[in-house]
């Protein structure tokens, strides 16, 4: 037994990284997944690798009439949504913001904030008529800490954060479990991309002390079970060495 045994969970940006582990660990626990990615490509390999239990939907995240669409084509072939997990972003350009490029740095936005948006708009109705859902999403301390060259990502990350205590606050009662979940640095393809910027003290790491993928995917589970009920309306943050030592995750 799983511990997500029956449960439907739509996974974005699902083609590498965070996402990507997440749809493996969740399908290894039981759950039927869907991914969300751009890269058409990369999906229908992660589907392929993972068996019946995975469905591939290229899309862009901030298109809302593609995201309804997703949705009414995963809850057609495994019924009403379960999970959501907002893990699609981007940082890239990354640039200070006189230098930065005006319809570029909008994109990020549609993607990190309006995705968010779109993804929980599109699933929450069935959700909360159903009376349970839980909605995650991956903020980061970006969220609430400026940091020069990313006025993009920092002001879509906070905007995140604040949309789920908007989420929790109004969805709460219909059953649904809202939190968010800030990784720290994870050795994914974007801190390559922080890294070949030179700008601000991020790009400066090492990437060994990046976390793996595999840890946020962990804690993702582990957020989709009762478990984790006290955090509820919540984001919690994998730096925390009280969360590390629940999961048994260790440097």
């Amino acid at each position: 037994m799983g511990l997500l045994d029956g449960k439907t969970a739509i996974i974005t940006g699902a083609s590498r990284g965070i996402g990507a582990e997440t749809a493996r660990l969740f399908a290894r626990e039981g759950a039927n997944v869907v991914l969300v990615a751009r890269s058409e490509a990369a999906i229908a390999a992660l589907a392929e690798e993972i068996g019946p239990r995975a469905m591939a939907v290229a899309l862009d995240i901030s298109d809302y009439s593609g995201t309804k669409a997703m949705v009414e084509a995963a809850t057609e072939r495994f019924g009403t949504p379960d999970i959501l997990i907002n893990n699609a972003g981007v940082i890239e350009p990354i640039a200070r913001l006189t230098d930065a490029d005006p319809a570029a740095w909008s994109k990020v936005i549609d993607i990190n904030l309006k995705g968010v948006f779109n993804g929980a708009h599109a699933v929450a109705g069935a959700m909360a008529a159903r009376g349970s859902g839980t909605i995650i999403t991956i903020s980061s301390g970006a969220a609430h800490n400026a940091l020069e060259g990313w006025s993009h990502y920092c002001v879509s990350k906070a905007g995140a954060a604040m949309l789920t205590d908007c989420l929790h606050k109004e969805l709460a009662e219909s059953g649904l479990r809202i939190m968010g979940l800030s990784p720290g640095t994870v050795a994914t393809e974007m801190q390559v991309q922080i890294k070949a910027s030179g700008i601000n003290p991020v790009s400066q790491l090492d990437f060994s002390v990046h976390i793996p993928a595999d840890w946020p995917a962990k804690c993702l589970l582990w957020m989709c079970t009762p478990d984790a009920d006290a955090y509820l309306g919540q984001e919690i943050s994998l730096r925390d060495e009280t969360i590390r030592a629940t999961l048994g995750l260790s440097a």
